[in-house]
């Protein structure tokens, strides 16, 4: 049996980064949001343990300086491992995921879903997003 590739997601922000790995077959191995402190660790974990394919950054907020910062900063090779992906609604897919993964409770079922605010940040679920358009656009 063909093993899975993996990709390691990223959607850069100003103050936080989320990222994610997810294998082709839509599976989540790795899932965080970060501070732009903690990013290089995060990113070398995420490269040494699961030895993605791909890089996949969203391609908007803080894109240009995510690339710098991992050309200058990163692991080696990853230069060339890097693909941008359209970061267009990514926001709404990411809070739907959430709350799909992390049905309301209490009051919260209450309200309609687009009212629903998650409690917590959902940047790794926008990673995760990122990387489900990268494996659907090498399918078509």
């Amino acid at each position: 049996m063909e093993q899975e590739r993996r990709v390691l997601a990223i959607d850069p922000g100003r103050y936080k980064t989320g990222l994610a790995v997810v294998t082709s077959g839509g599976k989540v191995l790795f899932r965080r949001v970060v501070t732009r402190e903690e990013l290089l660790e995060a990113v070398e974990t995420a490269w040494y343990q699961y030895a993605p394919v791909a890089v996949v950054v969203g391609d908007r907020t803080g894109a240009k300086e995510l690339l710098d910062f991992l050309e200058e900063h990163g692991p080696p090779g990853i230069r060339g491992h890097i693909q941008f992906v359209h970061e267009d609604g990514t926001s709404l897919a990411a809070r739907a995921l959430y709350w799909k993964e992390n049905p309301p409770r209490g009051w919260r079922r209450l309200l309609p879903e687009g009212l629903r605010q998650p409690p917590v940040p959902v940047d790794d679920f926008a990673a995760v997003i990122l990387a489900y358009r990268y494996f659907s656009r090498m399918v078509t």
